[in-house]
């Protein structure tokens, strides 16, 4: 699969509350999740975030609480890729499981600039800072968990399993 969008970057430590905050909890729609998604860290990421665009961030992005609601609401206000120097274990293994492709990679994060367009090829982990024509090498998830996040996460992946 490959995607292609503008950056939206953010620096160390990106909390699991600072990507929706806990106020919002107590509603399982994606839609109004993604609707204050980021709000208290970027106040204007959700109206200028547009679907495929990429989130840039640098170490242990996803850190704190394990709650699947922060990789959701990314994934719902249409960001199609995050990039980052760590992911927090927790909000790796949530992101595969609703379908939200990450990737780590320190020297693409070193290289990018919000505001620059952004592709990936992320069946070779290959991306492109179209901005600059500079590429970079990230690990490629293995075919099985390609597979998962291409099917939209581990719970449409077992049921597009289960019909086969």
């Amino acid at each position: 699969m490959k995607v292609q969008g503008t950056v939206f970057k953010y620096g160390n430590d990106v909390d699991t509350d600072v990507i929706i905050p806990a106020r919002y909890l107590n509603t399982t729609s994606e839609q109004e999740l993604a609707s204050h998604c980021m709000e208290d860290i970027d106040k204007d990421f959700v109206k200028n975030v547009k679907s495929g665009d990429i989130m840039v961030a640098c170490d242990n992005f996803g850190c704190g609480s394990s709650r699947e609601h922060a990789p959701i609401a990314i994934k719902a206000s249409g960001i199609s890729l995050v990039i980052a120097n760590s992911f927090a274990r927790i909000f790796y293994r949530n992101s595969i499981n609703i379908g939200l492709p990450i990737l780590e990679c320190p020297q693409a994060v070193e290289n990018i600039s919000a505001g620059d367009i952004v592709s990936c090829d992320l069946s070779k982990g290959v991306i492109v800072n179209q901005t600059t024509g500079k590429s970079f090498q990230a690990e490629p998830f293995p075919p099985f968990i390609q597979e998962i996040i291409d099917d939209g996460g581990l719970m449409k992946h077992i049921e597009k399993s289960l019909k086969q």
